[in-house]
């Protein structure tokens, strides 16, 4: 039964993606906004729910580990992995405005919530706490940068003809490729973690490869779908906004609810999240750099399975 559900979650992961990119790309032609700016926003923060729950979750449970790890550990995953798998489909175009607005945002939520998260543990003032204040902080930056993409001119498009449905049934059309990735990703993971348990491998290997991956599920097989599909602008837009969502949005809501602490964040975790953000920027979208970031996560995860 594991196995059925396995191939079940799958398909819906596949199904799910598709119906997502064909949706986001006709609500863009039908409202005129650019294929990024869908991808960043509705793709960005409908394939991030998974990380949202898991995150509020832990909050409310007091368990900063879970909150902190699965936002760290999905933003790492996200570019090293996903876009990379993505640059090796098909290279992606940046176009001026990604580079000059959109990635050193992210380059800048991610270095804002690391001085946060770690400067006092390196100046010796605190143990590495994100307080409610700091949290409020994140939030405010991330409702300034969605306002600022909202009421930029460039981030409209002339998409030529327009699909002949309202823009209400447009935005609804989404939701069943939503539900069909985030049902068929937890289904999958469910499943993969029953198959490891039974042929014996521990849970601690399982924490840090099939778990900590299965969040992102989602947007892995979105930017997939998308890069086959031509829709380079919507993949890199869902990870930039994946990431600024779990970094400013999920960390934000999350230390209102009782302050994260970073305790358990090692020098290789921080190290890994500032690099995948600066390698965005230096990587350009191409096939070549995406061997980069694909090498720089099995890096990373040979580091994870020996602090184990």
């Amino acid at each position: 039964m594991n196995f059925i559900f396995l191939v079940i979650g799958l398909a819906l992961l596949v199904f799910g993606a598709n119906w997502l990119v064909d949706s986001a790309s006709a609500l863009a032609r039908k409202v005129g906004l650019s294929e990024f700016f869908i991808g960043l926003v509705i793709v960005g923060f409908g394939t991030s729910f998974p990380e949202l729950v898991v995150s509020l979750t832990g909050a409310v449970q007091e368990n900063a580990d879970v909150a902190v790890g699965n936002v760290l550990g999905s933003n790492i995953f996200n570019v090293f992995l996903i876009l990379g798998a993505t640059a090796l489909v098909r290279p992606l175009k940046m176009s001026r405005e990604n580079l000059r607005r959109d990635i050193p945002v992210l380059l800048g939520a991610t270095l804002l919530v690391l001085f946060f998260g770690l400067g006092g543990r390196i100046s010796g003032t605190s143990g590495g706490i994100l307080t409610r204040v700091e949290g409020a902080v994140l939030l405010c930056v991330f409702a300034i940068y969605i306002l600022y993409c909202l009421s930029c001119g460039d981030s409209r498009e002339e998409t030529g003809e327009k699909p002949e449905i309202s823009t209400v049934f447009a935005v609804v059309m989404i939701i069943p490729g939503l539900v069909a990735l985030i049902g068929g990703g937890e289904l999958f993971v469910d499943s993969a973690v029953n198959i490891a348990r039974s042929a014996g491998i521990s849970d601690k290997f399982i924490s840090v490869t099939i778990l900590a991956a299965g969040t992102s599920l989602p947007e892995l097989v979105t930017n997939i779908a998308a890069a086959v599909k031509g829709r380079g602008e919507m993949a890199l837009g869902n990870i930039i906004g994946s990431n600024v969502f779990n970094l400013l949005l999920i960390l934000g809501c999350s230390s209102l609810i009782t302050p994260l602490s970073f305790a358990n964040v090692s020098a290789v975790d921080a190290i890994a999240l500032a690099a995948s953000a600066l390698l965005i920027f230096v990587m350009r979208g191409r096939r070549a750099q995406g061997v980069l970031l694909l090498t720089c996560y099995i890096i990373y995860s040979v580091f994870l399975i020996i602090e184990l």
